[in-house]
């Protein structure tokens, strides 16, 4: 009986290498994917780098790697560990990311604030050059002094032109210079206005002011109550307030130092 002929094999490559093919060539479509659905920030890839070059010594010829070499030495029985290492060198690098960011942000916080302050002073230095220009023109400039800062520009009078000693009741010749002050204040307090009183450390104690802080109140409020009744200001802009002997500008311990602590300061405040 005549031998049945064996199959000849089949040509080409071997299955196992067809498969592998396939997968490979799914791997890669798969990172392509990936890479096109990726934006890559310049910076943050230059960060990158630099952190995994550090960390793992995978992109220049270094000596140390993970565990300094331990994950080789070891073999596989340390990669049950890499995927805490890998988390935890991330936790460590979001933690300084974000406290560098907080950083800049305090710090670009502190430059605003900085240039909104030398903004406001500049603007309130040109409101006094002009504020002190309209007093000179009403002919009280040797009445009321100013000063300003970055958040007022301030008119002082001392008590006495204002007020008798222990008395806060204004004086009727004091009227005409609170209503030149009154135009002045018409023109630039569009704004918060404040009135504030002041007296010196000597005590009083009088049937009607049983203190400085009475006392400085009550001409405080004398001062609003006429700007409020003789003046277009708007009674909701202004403010008032006694500080009593707590605000001293010159020494007590002098009669001329006493005399420049009675006082009442108008502060025109900027309105930005």
């Amino acid at each position: 009986m005549a031998k049945r002929q064996e199959d000849a094999p089949a040509p080409g490559s071997p299955a196992w290498m067809a498969t592998f093919s396939d997968l490979m060539n799914l791997l890669l479509c798969f990172f392509v994917m990936l890479f096109a659905m990726s934006s890559i920030e310049e910076e943050k890839l230059h960060a990158f780098v630099a952190a995994m070059n550090n960390t793992f010594s995978i992109f220049e010829a270094g000596a140390t790697a993970i565990g300094d070499g331990v994950l080789v030495s070891n073999g596989v029985s340390q990669l049950n560990e890499l995927d805490e290492y890998i988390n935890s060198t991330g936790v460590v690098a979001d933690s300084n990311d974000e406290s560098d960011n907080l950083d800049n942000s305090a710090s670009s916080t502190e430059e605003l604030e900085k240039i909104l302050e030398d903004q406001k002073l500049m603007e309130n230095e040109e409101l006094s050059e002009e504020v002190e220009e309209m007093l000179q023109e009403l002919e009280i400039g040797d009445e009321v002094d100013i000063s300003f800062t970055a958040q007022y520009v301030q008119l002082t009078m001392n008590g006495a032109l204002l007020f008798s000693s222990g008395s806060a009741d204004l004086k009727e010749e004091s009227k005409k210079i609170l209503d030149k002050v009154g135009t002045v204040l018409e023109r630039y307090g569009s704004g918060t206005v404040e009135i504030e009183g002041h007296t010196d450390t000597v005590p009083i104690h009088s049937a009607r002011f049983p203190s400085n802080e009475e006392l400085s109140s009550a001409r405080a409020l004398s001062v609003f109550y006429y700007l409020a009744d003789t003046t277009l200001l708007d009674p909701v802009n202004l403010k008032h307030a006694g500080m009593g002997e707590r605000v001293p500008i010159a020494d007590n311990s002098t009669e001329e130092g006493r005399s420049r602590n009675r006082r009442v300061e108008i502060r025109i405040y900027n309105p930005s």
